[in-house]
Order: structure tokens, then sequence, then C-alpha cells
């Protein structure tokens, strides 16, 4: 009788181990497709990005959604028109600071949060400026250039909030 009391014993705990275990490769594949699925969402949306209307302007964007192209940015340009900017598309929130090397003209850098809003301005960044860097003191998951000037003429201040568009 001891005997089948301890199969007995020994095969609900290896129930509850198998129950527990799978509990847990549950919870890890509905959290992973879970982040899958909001990273595929926001990859088709990125792929979609034409525009970004901000301060009541539209802005026809081109994106920098890769590391060389984060690092490159609008460098070595010979110019940028007032209705055009560079939205650059980081895969989380972070601190990403911006520097003006090979730049040749001015920029307002604008950082945005999670939710499309503005958490700050470095107005007026100036080529001269390199080697000094630029970032704000909150993470940020988007980063808006625009010619110098823009956001003075168009009033743009923290908080202001920024909508991405298609064509």
């Amino acid at each position: 009788m001891k005997n089948k009391f301890f199969s007995l014993d020994i095969f609900l705990k290896w129930i509850l181990v198998i129950i527990f275990l799978s509990a847990l490769i549950f919870i890890y594949i509905n959290h992973k497709n879970s982040f899958v699925s909001d990273t595929n969402i926001k990859n088709t949306q990125v792929s979609n990005i034409n525009y970004v209307k901000i301060a009541g302007k539209i802005i026809k964007v081109e994106l920098a959604t890769t590391p060389d192209s984060w690092q490159k940015g609008l460098s070595g340009r010979e110019k940028l028109k007032e209705d055009e900017g560079m939205l650059f598309i980081f895969n989380h929130t972070g601190q990403y600071s911006f520097w003006m090397k090979d730049m040749n003209f001015p920029i307002d850098i604008i950082w945005l949060d999670n939710d499309f809003r503005v958490i700050y301005i470095k107005k007026n960044v100036q080529p001269e400026s390199y080697p000094e860097s630029f970032l704000p003191k909150q993470n940020a998951r988007y980063v808006l250039e625009v010619l110098a000037q823009f956001s003075e003429k168009n009033n743009l201040k923290k908080g202001d909030r920024v909508e991405f568009l298609s064509s």
C-alpha cells in the first residue's frame, strides 16, 4: 500500500511540474507574440510614413530606420526645403544624441516620445557646433530634423503632438 501511495505522490508532483512549466511556456509565447505583433504593426506603419504633421504644417520626410541611416542623417546634403525633413525612428525609447558632422546648413532637432509628443527642441543648431552632441534629458523614440527656424516660425513647443501620415 505504501508503494502505491508513493507512486501516486510522485505522479501528482510530476503533474504539478508539467502544469507549472506549461504555464511558463504559455506566458513566454504570449509575451513574445505580443511584442512581435506590436513590432510588425509599427514596421508596417513605419514603411508607409511619407509626411509628418507638426505645428499645423505638413513636412515631407525621409525615414532613417537603420543604424547606418541614423549615423548619416542629413550630413553631406547641400540643402533642405522648408517643407522637408528627416524622421529618425528608433526601435525603442532611449537617449539619442545628435551632432552636426558634415552638415552644410543649420537645423532644428525635435525629439518625440512614444506618444508622438515633443519632449525637447534644440533650435538653430549650426554646422560649426560639431563635435558637440545634443540630447534631451528624457528618453525619446523619434527625432525629426527640419530647417532651422521652423520651431520659432511655427511656435512649436514641448508637449505638442505630431502625426505621422502616409501619402
